[in-house]
């Protein structure tokens, strides 16, 4: 049978467009159950597959016809290219083999939300174009805000209040325009800003890689004493590398002092907050604008789902805010209502809250913390594992869910019978290099790697849905056993 219930027998192309239905509720229902058994058979598999796809670039249009085909082809046919062509060629983010980069946490709940949302189709740029997903948008993020013990003024119910962006990246851009635009109603003349003037400052592994408030003030001095107007601050809890920390009280402090904008980004950690026992991770954030971190990383909601708060939404909507003549509407005008295309780059935006709020519904607050907890514990667990290996040591200390290791300078020494001064930092790099690069060659497992202070670390970050102890042990022993080949 053909993909919208079409005669799948061949037609000419001159056939009337409108001789299928693409919504047929039947045929939809059909299809349905056919994707959600083929994606529950995928789940029940993954573990099976190589975490890191094997194929060469430029696999695909060799697998798959060069144009598109002018008449329907069947589901069936398409799936069975899906599972001989494009499975191969993925990276299985939902393997519990996958320790690399953050996961990207998925859920029943959330597939099912997702679906909702897909199905519904919303174009919510303003609340008459949807009542529910707005209200249900700013009732979630203030139930999460809740749950995050963020203070009052972040919520909508304390004149503050959150949307959900798709990414961390939407949500900085967002922030620094709102900063921007702030600053320029104070000073003359500024056309932007340009790249060289933004600020990367230098954390060290004796701060556990926390930006240090010392630094940032002698860093704006700097800039103000060079005729530069500082104007956004970007605090970081659980940085990519290594998870590290930024003190944001002491932060915020010196921010206030020169009247910087504060963003805190904290897209992967954020989630351990609604745990009361991580909670002290953002202790300080008071001090801030605005707060951001992704449900999409490690909340069991599928991408995208980036949650920022702002102290003052005014600034995001004075930034943002497009009101064309099409768009006007009497609930808006009224000053009464949340237009959500006012807080965001795009005019168009996703119901993106359904899924959230059926993943706080379905699983529960208590649940989605011992969701995180169990992660945690797998990591702790897979740190002193690392700890135990003589050859291994941990570069970084872990603060939630990842691990960052490597072989050390004085296992390299001993495996070449050279003393640790003889062992250069580059030649304990490759070798790290190498192990990685072996370890995921496998297929059996996943990992990333990270650089810092010019040391190559390898990153294990535990924290896909599927994964159980048993894989954490397993991808502990394949390090070991890779190890082992090297040294040989």
């Amino acid at each position: 049978m053909a993909s919208f219930g079409c005669n799948s027998e061949p037609h000419s192309d001159s056939v009337s467009p409108f001789n299928i239905n693409p919504l047929d509720p039947q045929e939809f229902r059909r299809q349905g159950h056919l994707i959600i058994d083929f994606l529950a058979d995928y789940y029940q598999n993954v573990s099976n597959y190589p975490v890191l796809s094997k194929v060469e670039p430029g696999y695909l249009p060799k697998s798959l016809p060069i144009s598109a085909p002018l008449n329907p082809e069947p589901i069936e046919t398409i799936l069975q290219d899906v599972k001989e062509h494009i499975i191969p060629g993925l990276t299985h983010w939902q393997s519990p083999n996958f320790f690399a980069y953050f996961s990207a946490t998925s859920s029943t709940a959330s597939f099912l939300g997702e679906m909702l949302s897909t199905g519904f189709n919303v174009v919510g740029f303003s609340w008459m174009a949807s009542p529910a997903a707005t209200e249900l948008e700013s009732l979630v993020m203030d139930w999460l805000g809740e749950i995050l013990k963020l203070p009052k003024t972040f919520l909508f119910s304390g004149n503050g209040g959150g949307v959900l962006q798709g990414t961390t990246c939407e949500a900085i851009l967002c922030t620094i325009v709102a900063a921007r635009d702030q600053k320029l109603c104070q000073i003359a003349q500024i056309a932007g800003i340009n790249p060289k003037n933004f600020r990367s400052i230098k954390t060290t592994k004796s701060n556990s890689f926390g930006l240090y408030p010392d630094s940032l003030e002698s860093t704006i001095q700097m800039d103000i004493e060079n005729g530069l107007v500082p104007l956004f601050l970007c605090a970081t809890v659980g940085t990519t590398s290594t998870t590290g920390v930024d003190p944001l009280g002491p932060l915020c402090d010196v921010a206030k002092d020169y009247g910087l904008w504060v963003h805190v980004d904290s897209a992967y950690a954020g989630s351990a907050c609604i745990c009361p026992e991580f909670r002290h991770f953002i202790d300080g954030v008071e001090g801030a604008d605005s707060f951001s971190f992704n449900a999409h990383k490690w909340l069991l909601t599928n991408l995208d789902c980036c949650c920022l708060w702002v102290k003052d939404p005014s600034a995001l909507i004075k930034s943002l805010s497009t009101y064309p003549e099409f768009l006007r509407n009497k609930a808006s005008d009224s000053n009464k209502v949340v237009d959500y295309k006012d807080w965001q780059i795009s005019l168009s935006w996703k119901f993106r809250a359904l899924k959230l709020w059926l993943v706080l519904r379905s699983y529960g607050v208590n649940n989605l913390r011992n969701f995180v907890r169990k992660h945690v514990k797998m990591a702790k667990t897979f740190e002193e594992l690392v700890c135990l290996d003589k050859r291994f040591e941990v570069v970084v200390p872990r603060n939630f869910a990842m691990v960052c290791f490597r072989i050390s300078l004085s296992a390299i020494a001993n495996m070449y019978d050279h003393s640790d001064k003889h062992v250069c930092e580059d030649c304990a790099n490759e070798l790290n290099r190498e192990l990685l690069d072996s370890i995921n060659a496998s297929g059996v497992v996943y990992m990333s790697h990270a650089m810092v202070e010019g040391v190559y670390v390898i990153r294990c970050a535990i924290g896909a849905t599927l994964t159980e102890e048993q894989h954490v042990l397993m991808a502990w022993k394949v390090v070991q056993e890779h190890a082992d080949a090297i040294a040989k």
